[in-house]
């Protein structure tokens, strides 16, 4: 087969049936609905596939660029992008050659973006390499952000409807991705950052039961978790005189106006949007962490962080890098690094996987670390990215990566992705399977 190879396929599903591009091995059946809503309403599934909404672009939810992601990880393509409020779409990725009734074990790729940005279809995320590698199915899934999915208190405007959008794909999933040939009853949740935090929040998710199996929680900020009750109203008070507006690129751009104060919040200023306690599909946050315990022998639990999460942020600012750059001034910095790191992920991460091992769950944790010298940024936020998808061409212009050979991005993220599969198809992760010298791991 020529690196070139491209023809087209249809997947023949109870859905009805759905076409999809044979390409260099690989299946894709991209953008196919799965719900449906009207603004600050709840979803609805679809009832069957027809066509293409957007044969030609990737929906998106509405959403404004983040200029420290535009260097720190790629440009985005906003010439293939499509904007839709009602974003649940998502995208089947398997190899073509299959056998018959095969069963391939499921990721769910939940992606991340402060609950704000991001979607399930970014080059940077795409799975084709994982899926060639480890004859996995990765279904890839978009849904509603920002003050669309993740702000809320009312009737009129109901929170978590981002999170009712994840259910709803994940029940979308269990009942067709055997049509596919996938196993429904083997289905990972996999997750970055604010999609890691999703998946956290999914397990303690009224109406989920069955729906998924393990989950593979990266870098998801649970430090910022919790106390957001006083600023999610102020956020949602403030931003009343926004929903009616029908210009989205209008509501994207005056929004900004009344994001929470840093000064006033704290750090969990920075993430404004987020899931809200006390409201479907939530149970109170005084109840989380028992609720985490009590259904911790339904799920197989893989979570951690990288070693330098916020030097990601930190490290890449000008103005900090002017005072704190070098001498001195640097070891504030590498400190202050190591500390809101173990504040936002490393701690809540540990924690969490402790009580998981409590409630009698299954659980490992890991910490992904740079053993380059010359890199000066460690190993920070979004780091596991490149590893677990691997599209060189999609990274080639990350600031991130400049001081990274993309050899050693490779060959780490090949036994990364390897050990990521291991656990999606049983649970465990053996103490033969070889590990990658940027990996730290322990079953608790």
């Amino acid at each position: 087969m020529t690196p070139n190879h491209r023809g087209s396929h249809v997947f023949k599903t109870r859905f009805g049936n759905i076409p999809a591009i044979k390409e260099n091995g690989i299946i894709k059946a991209k953008s196919i609905r799965y719900a449906h809503s009207e603004r600050f309403q709840r979803p609805v599934p679809a009832d069957s596939f027809s066509e293409f909404v957007f044969p030609d672009k990737i929906p998106v939810c509405p959403q404004a660029l983040s200029p420290l992601v535009e260097k720190m990880i790629a440009p985005t393509p906003v010439e293939s992008f499509e904007p839709d409020e009602a974003t649940q779409y998502l995208s089947v990725y398997r190899t073509e050659n299959t056998i018959e009734n095969s069963k391939f074990p499921v990721v769910v790729w939940i992606h991340g973006g402060s609950h704000e940005i991001g979607c399930g279809d970014l080059p940077t995320a795409d799975p084709t390499e994982w899926v060639r590698e480890q004859e996995i199915i990765v279904v890839t899934v978009s849904y509603r952000l920002g003050l669309f999915g993740f702000l809320g208190g009312s009737d009129q405007r109901p929170p978590n409807l981002g999170l009712l959008d994840i259910i709803e794909a994940l029940k979308w999933i269990k009942k067709y991705i055997s049509d596919f040939g996938g196993d429904p009853d083997n289905i990972t949740l996999l997750g970055q950052s604010s999609g890691g935090d999703a998946i956290a929040h999914l397990m303690i998710s009224d109406d989920v039961d069955h729906l998924f199996q393990r989950v593979i929680i990266q870098s998801a900020p649970l430090g910022l978790r919790h106390n957001r009750k006083k600023m999610a109203a102020e956020f949602l008070q403030k931003t009343e005189i926004l929903k009616g507006e029908t210009n989205v690129y209008t509501m994207m751009e005056d929004y900004k106006k009344y994001v929470p104060s840093v000064m006033k919040y704290g750090l969990k200023a920075a993430m404004p949007f987020g899931p809200q306690y006390g409201y479907y599909p939530l149970c109170s946050e005084e109840k989380a962490l028992d609720k985490w315990r009590s259904d911790a022998k339904k799920y197989d639990v893989l979570i951690g962080l990288n070693n330098n999460e916020t030097a990601f942020y930190l490290k890449t600012s000008e103005a900090l890098n002017k005072y704190f750059g070098k001498g001195w001034g640097l070891k504030i910095m590498d400190k202050t690094v190591e500390t809101t790191t173990e504040f936002i992920y490393g701690t809540p991460a540990r924690k969490f996987a402790e009580n998981h091992k409590q409630g009698g769950g299954n659980v490992y944790l890991f910490r992904i670390h740079s053993r380059l010298k010359g890199n000066h940024i460690g190993a920070p936020h979004c780091i596991d990215l490149p590893l677990i998808f691997g599209n060189e061409d999609a990274w080639k212009d990350s600031e991130m990566l400049k001081d990274i050979p993309w050899k050693n991005i490779h060959e780490n993220g090949r036994k990364l992705r390897a050990l990521w599969a291991e656990f999606a198809r049983t649970g465990t992760i053996s103490d033969k399977s070889e590990r990658p010298e940027i990996l730290q791991l322990q079953k608790l």
